[in-house]
């Protein structure tokens, strides 16, 4: 049986307030820049577009949870205090109302409708409550070795939040690994081997964008931007501490040879 947003949180005076129903703008999703820094996820609801579309005192503020299907994350109430007119933004400060809930509530919405900012009274009763986590959302769960597909936003998110299932999983492995640059579909082949696991290594890119790779360094240079918005990370093959570096360096030539990554069709020098 479905609990109803409603039957937990009553919300006085529904018609005070727009529900912003926050996706995908083209570059980026609203999750991730929720979880990359919460003034990004701010800046979503200061955007002011050519309409007056928040023209209610409150913005009650979801974000697609990409991962599962009409599943959105709450990302709190805001109350706008000034619209500095077109084509520019909206004054808005994030408010206490329904603070424990931020990051914490999903909310089910089978919510299809070009119009992101909408009133709520037309969607509050029919809210219903997906789950309430323990925690803050932090990141994905740890999908196994074999299902790791990452952005480098997420990346850098899981990495910076420290996530203990991520970091358990992937510290103490030796293994190749591959980086796609999305704008030009050329891929590179890496590995971590000796002391330095797979999380340690791949959160030397986070930190320079280039892991100090030769290819890498030329095109991501000083513009970390780059590497955030391109590069994706996928783990080939993993093994465990012990294997000595010699069997990682014989599997990483293999990679590079089946995948074509050296040469103009990658990003691989050697």
């Amino acid at each position: 049986m479905s609990i109803k947003l409603k039957d937990i949180w009553p919300i006085e005076n529904v018609g005070d307030y727009k529900v912003h129903f926050a996706r995908y703008n083209g570059v980026n999703e609203p999750l991730d820049e929720w979880l990359e820094d919460p003034d990004n996820w701010v800046y979503w609801q200061a955007h002011r577009p050519q309409r007056n579309e928040f023209s209610r005192e409150f913005i009650f503020s979801l974000m697609k949870f990409y991962s599962e299907e009409d599943v959105w994350l709450f990302g709190g109430i805001f109350r706008v205090l000034a619209d500095h007119g077109h084509g520019n933004e909206y004054e808005v400060e994030l408010t206490d109302h329904g603070e424990d809930f931020i990051g914490r509530l999903k909310i089910f919405r089978d919510y299809r409708s070009m119009s992101s900012r909408v009133n709520l009274e037309n969607h509050y009763d029919e809210f219903e409550v997906s789950e309430i986590l323990r925690e803050p959302y932090s990141g994905r769960i740890f999908p196994g070795y074999e299902n790791i597909d990452l952005p480098f936003k997420e990346l850098a998110t899981l990495v910076q939040n420290d996530r203990p299932d991520w970091k358990s999983a992937l510290e103490n492995i030796k293994g190749i690994y591959l980086i796609t640059d999305t704008s030009t579909g050329k891929r590179y082949v890496g590995k971590a081997s000796g002391d330095q696991g797979i999380w340690f290594r791949w959160g030397e890119y986070v930190s320079s964008g280039h892991g100090w790779n030769k290819e890498l360094q030329k095109l991501v240079g000083n513009k970390l931007d780059y590497a955030r918005e391109n590069f994706k990370f996928t783990l080939l093959e993993y093994r465990p501490a012990p294997t000595p570096d010699e069997t990682i360096d014989n599997r990483e030539s293999y990679w590079k040879e089946v995948l074509l990554t050296r040469g103009k069709y990658g990003l691989n020098q050697n």
